[in-house]
């Protein structure tokens, strides 16, 4: 973990960058695999999934027998939790629904949309060093919420071919139509493609490694429509003299143990804070079952020793992080100048953990500083929106000199007639 006291602004960028995520090296191996699923569908996804996750299956879809046994696995407490999170986020997606309105533009000229969902979607669940059935819920609980037909699952089984039953039991709670056994590029391209037992759909969502980067990527020039651009997890926390340095430390481990390309950065005006935090994260490691993958995860870590409040709030919209957490007495000053950032923590009592898991926002969000274009998955990401439009006969009149002139300039001929033809 790096410290760097009073950088200059020329050298912000270069301490901004994340760990590098080359997917285009990818590109050859992804492409072989999207064409073999095209071509052969279930074999392909099949025969994948015995070389890569060493299971070897005789049926994608999970069964009926399979959905029951999945029930009866999950411990009561996880249930109630995972019940209560779904909850949460349901109130939180629910209250984003489109009131579309209509609109008289000009006399005579009225304007409108509606909101109308994807019909069908698809949603990548990674199974890797974790079972991610909170991805499940913040992906099909929008989903199901926007009116989606059918939300496809695809997720990686274990050797013996089965998919973790807390996924399962997720799937069911949140309305998804169809869980598959498939994981990385196998997976997108079935869902993108479309096989003997996996739907096509029409955009997918989720997060997944590289190789799954490099398979939305490709698929989503000309086949399928996709959420986001994606890359490692990142957190950046902004601190000062007040803050709590056990739950800053706490805040880097627990994104740092994502995975060992993950990122996390403080920024602070507070020069005695960086010692206590630097001795909490060391002691809290320790604790930890999954340090090993954390400590990687660390050599990409920086403290970051700033002047003042202006320069941590020009850093940070630079940095445009995934998630931001702001432990600081001014935090609600600070958080009304941010303009670039995925999802915001605010006060030392508000965990990163609780937006990844069950205060209600969803944890699918831009990485990599898309912060600065994109927002994270929200119910406007599982539907589209149609105009419509209807003029009157005296609309046109009053309306259509300016539409013939417009179309004259631009020498669209045809344009201007379909016009003219109704003015008289």
């Amino acid at each position: 973990m790096e410290i760097i006291k009073y950088p200059s602004e020329e050298q912000w960028a270069s301490l901004a960058e994340r760990p590098v995520l080359d997917v285009a090296g990818l590109f050859d191996t992804a492409r072989q695999i999207l064409d073999e699923v095209h071509r052969e569908g279930d074999t392909a996804v099949k025969r994948y999934e015995e070389k890569f996750d060493k299971a070897i299956l005789s049926d994608l879809p999970v069964s009926a027998r399979e959905w029951d046994e999945a029930e009866k696995l999950v411990s009561e407490e996880l249930k109630q939790a995972i019940r209560t999170a779904k909850r949460n986020i349901e109130k939180f997606h629910t209250c984003q629904k489109f009131k579309g309105e209509k609109i008289e533009t000009s006399s005579g000229v009225t304007c409108w949309q509606k909101a109308v969902a994807i019909e069908k979607v698809g949603l990548y669940v990674p199974g890797g060093t974790a079972p991610l059935f909170s991805t499940v819920l913040m992906l099909g609980v929008p989903a199901r919420i926007a009116g989606c037909r059918e939300i496809i699952l695809c997720t990686p089984p274990d050797r013996e071919g089965k998919i973790h039953p807390a996924i399962l039991f997720a799937a069911k709670e949140a309305g998804v139509s169809l869980v598959c056994k498939a994981g990385g590029i196998q997976a997108i391209a079935a869902m993108a493609y479309g096989t003997e037992t996996i739907p096509k759909v029409y955009k997918i969502f989720g997060p997944g490694n590289q190789y799954v980067t490099a398979a939305k990527q490709l698929v989503s020039l000309k086949d399928v429509a996709i959420d986001m651009p994606a890359g490692p997890s990142e957190v950046e926390i902004i601190a000062d003299e007040t803050a709590n340095p056990a739950f800053i430390a706490s805040d880097f481990l627990s994104q740092a143990e994502h995975g060992a390309d993950s990122q996390a950065i403080l920024l602070t005006t507070a020069e005695s804070l960086i010692d206590p935090v630097v001795k909490e994260i060391s002691e809290q490691l320790n604790r930890l079952p999954r340090r090993e993958i954390t400590e990687k995860a660390l050599l990409n870590c920086r403290i970051i020793l700033l002047s003042n409040r202006e320069e941590v709030i020009r850093f940070t919209n630079m940095y445009a992080p995934e998630h931001l957490i702001i432990q600081t007495t001014d935090y609600m000053e600070i958080a009304d100048r941010i303009e670039n950032a995925g999802s915001v923590f605010l006060g030392a009592y508000t965990p990163e953990s609780a937006g990844d898991y069950a205060s209600g926002t969803n944890h699918t969000l831009p990485t990599n500083g898309y912060a600065k274009a994109y927002s994270g998955v929200n119910l406007d990401s599982f539907i589209r929106k149609i105009t419509f439009q209807e003029i009157s006969r005296d609309g046109i009149l009053g309306l259509g000199e300016t539409i013939r002139i417009m179309a004259e300039n631009e020498q669209l001929e045809a344009h201007r007639h379909a016009v003219t033809l109704r003015m008289n």
